[in-house]
């Protein structure tokens, strides 16, 4: 099992130390990271999760906030460009009916998404394969709204970092 540190090292550690560390919750996501940063100290990590959302809801220009949902790997990009956590919520490695199919379909509809709302997909997997996301990017892309969809992405965002919280031990 993957470890983080406790909420009281991550107050005290370098900037440098503090992104390292949470890239474990977040994909690497600058505008975000910053913020947390100078918020400093948190008296919890839920505390500090319940901050990114309320500065991601407040703070965070609308550029940012793209900044933010593209900082997440595209659902069924290969395996050498995620991250641990990635790989483990895309379930890589479990799958093996139709693999090419599925990731084919899942590379088309990425890129008709992009080209519809400006970003990238994101969902909370929550254990679902990469097959069982097809259909729901496909009624997302039936969605008008782009702020509606990058809200979505972004309420998703935070559901896979208080995800991954739950499956990381604290040191």
């Amino acid at each position: 099992m993957s470890t983080i540190v406790s909420v009281a090292e991550l107050n005290q550690l370098s900037k440098e130390d503090f992104v390292q560390s949470i890239n474990a919750l977040f994909e690497p996501a600058p505008p975000l990271v910053e913020l947390l940063y100078s918020a400093r100290p948190f008296s919890s990590y839920e505390e500090l999760l319940d901050y990114a959302d309320e500065v991601i809801k407040s703070r965070l220009t609308p550029e940012e906030r793209i900044e933010v949902v593209n900082a997440h790997p595209r659902i069924g990009a290969a395996a050498k460009n995620l991250s641990q956590m990635s790989l483990q919520e895309q379930g890589i490695g479990k799958e093996l009916t139709n693999e090419e199919k599925v990731l084919e379909r899942l590379k088309e509809l990425n890129q008709q998404y992009e080209e519809k709302y400006g970003f990238k997909f994101v969902v909370f997997v929550n254990g679902r394969s990469r097959a069982e996301i097809i259909p729901v990017l496909e009624q997302r892309l039936n969605n008008s709204d782009k702020q509606t969809e990058l809200e979505i992405g972004l309420t998703d965002m935070l559901l896979i970092a208080r995800d991954r919280l739950k499956k990381l031990s604290v040191n």
